[in-house]
């Protein structure tokens, strides 16, 4: 297990680097090496490591998201106004009918599995998309009309929206009945995830005025109530509706609003975890890619995929009319918008897990939509935007 995470980490810094100094997203390399090292290439990694990378890839978000609320200023997005909330759920609404529009002619399936492809792939990678707004914000682009911000919020409530889509269709296609309540709990779900997070970002605020403690010690205490919150979405599932991602950022963003100058000696501190997390996440990401599907994928696969994003820009354009963004600006969020990653490696194998017809498929484009829109995705935010932001 230990000789895992050495090789995780050295392999993943070497490719992510060498990817880096050719001006491509140091992501791409660490995915790469994950396909190598993991099951389906050179099978290096422990079994025990493979085992717990799912937990290992939410840790890693859990980072990257704290880091995310102790940055975003509620000023800002209230700014932002009514794109805010249409980023949250029209972008993979349009993309999830773009799939169900194409899938059925390309692949000859029904609607409804149709339906459980586009919700897999319509999520939006917050491991992708967070990082880079984060720095975006601090190096002072697209500060005029809030636009990192707009992403960030967006992108993490996208990925809410999209699973509860996910568990519907892929209960229809069992048998099972869905009706108005399981689609209820998509707005409770937020809610309860954002005034959870509030709550808890509150007290933590009162303890630690009261307590004098380092801020390494506190940093472990808000990563273990993190968890717990995770394992509170577990417990509660088909009980109350609950977002543990929701409720760490919010944490995050009533630290920044209430206590600011301890949200920027923390964020620092995030920073320098998401190092680690960073290469842990997506090296695991790539070792949950099973190559012989993207020899089997073909062009069509890769045709969906290219009309599933297509529509989802279209979605993006959609929010964004009457705002006063500029056209530079539209374009930008349109691409930003783009990479898949996390939740594409952690839903794509379910369906097949559950003897669906159309697992095979579903796991087949995820993983196609993984290696199309991450690097896709990075590469044009990390090229772009000094170019087209302010």
């Amino acid at each position: 297990m230990l000789t895992s995470f050495a090789l995780i980490f050295l392999l993943g810094l070497a490719l992510g680097t060498i990817f880096a100094r050719f001006k491509l997203p140091s992501l791409l390399g660490m995915v790469i090496t994950g396909i190598l090292l993991g099951p389906y290439v050179l099978n290096a990694l422990s079994p025990t490591v493979l085992s717990i990378s799912p937990d290992l890839r939410k840790a890693a978000l859990v980072i990257i998201l704290t880091r995310a609320g102790l940055s975003l200023d509620l000023r800002d997005l209230k700014q932002v106004g009514r794109p805010a909330v249409l980023m949250c759920f029209l972008p993979a609404c349009f993309e999830i009918a773009g799939v169900i529009l194409l899938a059925p002619g390309i692949f000859g399936i029904t609607v409804l599995e149709a339906a459980i492809i586009g919700s897999v792939i319509a999520a939006v990678s917050p491991a992708v998309v967070v990082p880079r707004m984060i720095r975006i914000m601090e190096e002072g682009y697209g500060q005029n009309h809030s636009i990192p911000q707009l992403i960030l919020a967006g992108a993490s409530v996208d990925d809410v929206f999209v699973i509860v889509l996910f568990t519907a269709f892929t209960a229809l296609a069992q048998g099972s009945q869905v009706n108005a309540l399981s689609f209820i709990q998509i707005p409770f779900s937020i809610l309860t995830g954002i005034f959870t997070g509030f709550l808890i970002g509150f007290l933590l605020i009162l303890f630690f005025k009261k307590f004098h403690m380092r801020d390494s010690i506190k940093i472990l205490i808000i990563i273990s109530l993190s968890f717990l919150l995770l394992e509170c979405e577990t417990r509660l599932e088909g009980i109350l509706p609950f977002s543990g991602l929701l409720a760490i950022m919010s944490m995050g963003i009533m630290i920044k609003q209430r206590y600011e100058t301890l949200a920027v000696r923390l964020s620092s501190k995030y920073n320098k975890l998401w190092v680690a997390a960073e290469v842990l996440l997506f090296v695991l990401v790539g070792a949950t890619v099973d190559t012989s599907y993207i020899a089997k994928a073909g062009i069509l696969s890769v045709l969906l995929v290219a009309g599933a994003l297509i529509m989802r820009m279209a979605g993006v354009f959609v929010c964004l009319l009457k705002t006063k963004l500029t056209p530079k600006e539209r374009l930008f969020c349109m691409m930003a918008y783009t990479p898949k990653a996390t939740v594409q490696a952690a839903i794509g194998g379910i369906p097949l897990s559950m003897g669906l017809s159309c697992g095979h498929l579903v796991l087949t484009v995820a993983v196609i939509s993984i290696l199309l829109t991450a690097p896709f995705g990075a590469l044009c935010v990390d090229h772009s935007y000094k170019k087209l932001l302010s």
